[in-house]
Parts: C-alpha cells; sequence; structure tokens
C-alpha cells in the first residue's frame, strides 16, 4: 500500500468537495496539519469536539475530517486553556492533522442533502438553491417520493432513516395532508422556508428551525408541512458517504472510518405525562 501525504488526500477532497462550493461567509480547508506529513488513516466526524478529537487519536488517525469547521468566525487564540485551543495542542501533540468540508460539501454532487435525497428514494431531484456555474450543484435538493404518503406517515419515516436523537423528529402543519414531494436542507434551513414555498414541493425537512419563522411560514395557504430534525440527524449520514468517496478515490491506499458518537447536543426531551 502506496503511503500518501496529507496534501494528496487535501486533493482528493477537493475534488469530491470542491471548496470553491463554499459559501461566503463559511471557513473550509486544513485547519492544522503539515501538508508534507504522511496520512495512512483519515477518521470521519461531524463535529470538531473532545469526543471526536479523543476518538480520532485512539483509533490511530492521521487525519480528522469534519463537517463543521473549528472555528466558523475565526480566533485570536489557539491557547491551550480554552476549548477549542485545547483541542489544537491535542491534535498537534498526536501529529493528527484536522480539515473540514461544510457548506462546499453541501452543494457538492454527492453532498448532505443528496444522501438523505438518495435515503428517501427522491426522484427528479434538484438543487434548492443551484449553484451559479452549475446549476447541478448548490444547496438543499428536493424531489418526489416514490408514492404519495401522508405526513404522518412520511414524519414516522423519517424518524427511522435518521439517526436517533433526544428530540426525534417534529412537524408543523396537518399530519394528514398528502405528500408527494419534498424539499431537503439539511443543517439550519430556516433561511429557505420562502425558496423552498415557492417551489410548490409538498413538505420541507430542515433543523434548527425558531418559533417565529416557522410559524410565519406556516401561515401561508401554500405553506409546505415542515418537519424539522436535530441538526446532527439531517448531516451525518453524510460521514458513510465522504467516507466511501474518500476510499475510492484513493483506491484504498487509506484506512478510512466514521465516528459512532452522537454529537447532537441534546440528550434528553422531557415532557408532561398527559402531553398530546
Amino acid at each position: 500500500m502506496a503511503t500518501l501525504s496529507l496534501a494528496d488526500v487535501l486533493n482528493l477532497m477537493e475534488r469530491a468537495f470542491p471548496s470553491g462550493l463554499a459559501e461566503p461567509w463559511d471557513s473550509v480547508g486544513l485547519i492544522c496539519g503539515d501538508p508534507a506529513q504522511s496520512v495512512r488513516h483519515v477518521h470521519f466526524a461531524l463535529d470538531p469536539v473532545a469526543a471526536t478529537v479523543d476518538e480520532a487519536i485512539v483509533s490511530g488517525a492521521d487525519l480528522l475530517i469534519t463537517h463543521h469547521p473549528l472555528y466558523l468566525k475565526g480566533t485570536s487564540t489557539v491557547a491551550a486553556n480554552t476549548p477549542k485551543g485545547a483541542l489544537i495542542h491535542r491534535l498537534i501533540s498526536s501529529n493528527t492533522a484536522l480539515f473540514n468540508a461544510h457548506t462546499n460539501a453541501d452543494s457538492a454532487a454527492e453532498g448532505t442533502a443528496v444522501v438523505l435525497a438518495e435515503l428517501l428514494e427522491l426522484t427528479e431531484i434538484k438543487p434548492v438553491d443551484p449553484a451559479q456555474d452549475d446549476p447541478s450543484l448548490g444547496l438543499g435538493r428536493y424531489g418526489r417520493l416514490p408514492t404519495a404518503i401522508t405526513a404522518n406517515e412520511l414524519g414516522q419515516r423519517l424518524a427511522e432513516l435518521l439517526p436517533a436523537t433526544a428530540r426525534g423528529v417534529a412537524i408543523g402543519g396537518d399530519r394528514s395532508a398528502r405528500i408527494e414531494t419534498i424539499a431537503l436542507c439539511p443543517g439550519a434551513g430556516d433561511s429557505y422556508l420562502d425558496r423552498v414555498r415557492d417551489l410548490g414541493v409538498d413538505a420541507m425537512l430542515t433543523s434548527d428551525l425558531r418559533h417565529h419563522p416557522a410559524s410565519e411560514a406556516l401561515e401561508h395557504d401554500d405553506a409546505p408541512i415542515l418537519f424539522d430534525a436535530a441538526h446532527f440527524a439531517t448531516e451525518s449520514p453524510w460521514m458513510t458517504r465522504a467516507a466511501q468517496v474518500l476510499s475510492r478515490a484513493a483506491s484504498d491506499e487509506l484506512t478510512v472510518s466514521v465516528s459512532q458518537l452522537n454529537t447532537d447536543p441534546w440528550t434528553t426531551i422531557y415532557v408532561k405525562k398527559d402531553a398530546p
């Protein structure tokens, strides 16, 4: 088995998830690591947090690839007495590089929304927000379900297909509504509520919906049924796909592993015993 350099692996990731697809506000790419260092084992995780860094180091990974950036808004310190700075020190001390692919992975041909679309077996799939340079790429995806089902049935199906989290899947709208088409906006998607309504789809799956945007969206006569799942649940299925993409591109010259940790910050939901 040939040994690839970190630069080699990053080039393979760039081909699959071009950094040019990232949103202007985003932070993607190499966070720490020497491009010349050897990489034999790559570990994928959704979040760069203490648990996934420990998991990567214990597994012997030379590179941790996450979806979310460690420093989305930049930083003026990587001091070891700060949570994120401590991660940087641990990674460097263990000779483990850190890299992330965020909104570029959302917009790519094998990105987060595409994975969800395939889980739901959608057809006639198109981007919700097409990329200017290539309209076949872009943020989100929408398409047609194999058969029409009720919103209640779709909600249960989503709960079975997505990784389990404490909050499960919430629905906004008529549970008896007939659903034939759905838009998928993994991660925080309330900025796409208007665009999705303009698409004329029957439903929308996203995460992190806030009270007022959701409430106002549902007031429209042509509002799609809203499904709100945990941020972790809508994006983490992509990790397995990304690992497969990298493994194929490297011609199996890498050991590739995927985190088994649930890094959703919410662990328990409490409800009244007599709640409907």
